[in-house]
């Protein structure tokens, strides 16, 4: 009964498209609306109990949610240094140049690729089915991603909290973590005479102070990380950094629990209120002493840089780091989309407003690590750092000098524990999203998103206890050096354009844009997919991989052998996923090579593309939609709907 009345419904959506066909009716999916509610009645009550696929409210809730996941701490602390270490503004050039040949085409491609699916990183690819390895490869990238990540916040959630004391916990050399070679003050122009005179340190040769250590790098060191001597000694656990750690996650928790309806509310907060943060801190910045030569530096062009190799492979790794290319939770925000939404204009305004927002922090940051150089009279470049090293020490450092610290400290790390909140959620948001999709509509249950979400955080904060123990550090560098690592997102974003590209067909996924869109694309766009970015990503790979340097600490601490055969596991983990799952499927498979070739690679298509395939498509174009199956029936369902 249940499926003669299937068939019925089949039959007649099937009848609904002939006659659009013959009526040629534009196929954006609101002239299916009468036809489909006439359809939908049949199968309404069975519908009952299966939950249709989110959307967003509103398409800015899309905007903002990729604004807060690509936009992160790395526009904030890696690009700045990047732009001044490779020639100032000339860095640009590259730049600009690989955001067009790499970046927003493979940003738009996983946002389409998600649009047109409406599926998750891992059912996405069912537009070639043999290559389903890449949703799992992105899989492994994106929870690697999560569980790390998020050490980066819990340190500054700790910073917050030390904030809120009237004299800054680091700009002082009188606590129980301090050392005897702790110098608070040390001005290089001082030591012209040969001598400084220090109540506290007594008479003491220049030679002797450069053997010092400033009070915020032993708050990073003694107090914060209470760092072992190395890998093969975690030590014990710092609980202060684990109830932050704890705290944190909790909070991506409840941002992720109810799905896109809740987080799409939330980012409206957290992608938003960086930038407010990052104005008040550069009106701030240009406004101190040596604000003026930080900024100069930054920006100040070096055109003999224009020829080193170096500089044009950060730019190109830059891009793929900012524009969270290979992770695959863009494409899961781009499933939550409207069929017809136009996600080529949106490609090319958040490609905008990622890139807009690397240059801006820049100022920011400079005009800050001016204003220390010339109070510590010193050279820029001895005070410019990148990552966790800008973040946690060079920064708090400048902002102990100015007057009334603890607020624009506050000020601070409010800012960079929203900036990495947002990416960390919509990470989470992308991997359960993945997951839950792995599961057909007639195991729905009530509250699994929930409880997925709950399992989701609970395991990556029992892999991030290592992470606050005495050795954590080391281990937090392993899975940055490795798991998530340029080489693994090159990798990743080169073969998604190759199954895009020559696998399915590039022209045919235009013409699929095209169905969704309205209209189709610059050809720009399919040439960069079929040649142009999978060259880019293959030369950056490769030069990589040759120029690969064993994993240091500090430039000090050279990682154990067994060290790095736990890094390289974790980047192979992933890598992969790709290569096995392809022989797999293949070897699994009747027939000749062409054969198996062929139906590995025939894309199963979803209920949603029965409604909105062009009017000049032929029905049969959908055979992989067989209405008598029993494994299509939720498939069917959600097309009468």
């Amino acid at each position: 009964m249940e499926k003669s009345s299937l068939d019925a419904d089949c039959c007649a959506l099937n009848t609904v498209l002939v006659e659009e066909k013959r009526g040629h009716l534009i196929p954006n999916g609101n002239a299916h609306q009468a036809a489909a509610g006439a359809v939908s009645a049949a199968g309404a009550e069975k519908r009952q109990g299966f939950p249709e696929r989110e959307t967003w409210t509103r398409q800015m809730d899309f905007m903002m949610s990729c604004v807060g996941f690509a936009v992160g701490l790395g526009n904030v602390w890696r690009f700045p240094y990047l732009c001044y270490k490779n020639g100032g503004g000339v860095f640009l050039i590259p730049y600009v140049l690989f955001i067009f040949l790499g970046g927003i085409p493979i940003f738009f491609l996983e946002i389409a690729l998600g649009q047109f699916m409406k599926a998750g990183s891992i059912n996405v690819w069912n537009i070639a089915p043999l290559f389903k390895g890449l949703g799992y490869a992105s899989m492994v990238i994106v929870f690697f991603c999560n569980t790390y990540y998020i050490m980066v916040l819990a340190w500054g959630f700790y910073y917050l909290i030390k904030s809120f004391n009237s004299t800054l916990p680091w700009s002082t050399c009188d606590n129980p973590w301090n050392t005897e070679n702790c110098i608070e003050i040390f001005r290089h122009d001082d030591c012209q005479n040969g001598t400084i005179g220090n109540s506290t340190f007594g008479n003491l040769t220049c030679e002797e102070l450069a053997n010092g250590r400033s009070p915020i790098i032993e708050f990073w060191e003694n107090k914060v990380l209470n760092i072992s001597d190395g890998l093969d000694e975690p030590g014990v656990i710092n609980w202060e950094l684990m109830l932050c750690l704890m705290a944190v996650w909790v909070m991506v928790y409840f941002c992720v629990w109810k799905g896109v309806k809740s987080t799409g509310k939330i980012v409206y907060f957290t992608a938003t209120f960086p930038y407010v943060v990052l104005i008040i801190l550069l009106v701030r910045g240009v406004t101190l002493p040596g604000a003026y030569d930080g900024i100069l530096y930054y920006v100040k062009p070096d055109w003999s840089k224009l020829g080193e190799a170096q500089v044009w492979i950060d730019a190109g790794t830059q891009i793929f780091f900012s524009y969270a290319i290979g992770l695959g939770a863009l494409t899961a925000l781009g499933s939550y989309n409207r069929f017809n939404n136009d996600c080529y204009k949106d490609a090319f305004v958040l490609a905008l407003i990622n890139s807009g927002t690397s240059f801006f922090s820049g100022f920011v940051v400079f005009s800050i690590l001016g204003f220390m150089a010339s109070e510590q009279g010193v050279d820029i470049s001895k005070v410019a750092e990148s990552g966790p090293g800008l973040a946690f020490i060079a920064y708090p450092k400048a902002v102990s000098l100015m007057p009334v610290a603890p607020v624009w400290a506050a000020l601070f790390f409010v800012m960079l524990l929203l900036l990495g909140l947002d990416s960390q959620f919509v990470g989470v948001e992308g991997f359960v999203t993945g997951i839950l999709d792995l599961f057909p509509g007639k195991y729905y249950m009530r509250y699994q998103r929930e409880i997925a979400v709950a399992i989701c955080c609970l395991l990556c904060f029992i892999i991030d206890l290592s992470m606050v123990t005495q050795g954590g550090m080391y281990v937090f560098q392993l899975f940055d050096y490795y798991s998530a690592s340029g080489m693994t997102l090159l990798w990743q974003a080169f073969w998604e354009c190759v199954v895009v590209a020559w696998v399915y067909g590039a022209d045919r996924f235009m013409d699929d844009i095209a169905r969704m869109i309205g209209y189709r694309p610059f050809p720009w766009m399919k040439w960069c997919w079929s040649f142009i970015t999978p060259c880019v990503c293959m030369g950056i790979f490769l030069f990589h991989l040759l120029n690969y340097k064993p994993l240091t600490y500090n430039n000090v601490y050279v990682y154990p052998w067994w060290g790095e055969v736990i890094g390289w596991c974790l980047a192979l983990s992933s890598m992969l996923c790709i290569p096995v799952s392809l022989v797999y499927k293949l070897s699994g498979a009747k027939g000749t090579f062409r054969e198996r070739w062929e139906n590995l690679t025939k894309p199963v298509w979803g209920g949603h593309h029965l409604e909105y395939m062009a009017p000049d498509t032929d029905i049969k174009s959908l055979a992989s939609l067989s209405p008598g199956t029993e494994e299509n029936k939720v498939i069917i369902f959600e097309s009468v709907m």
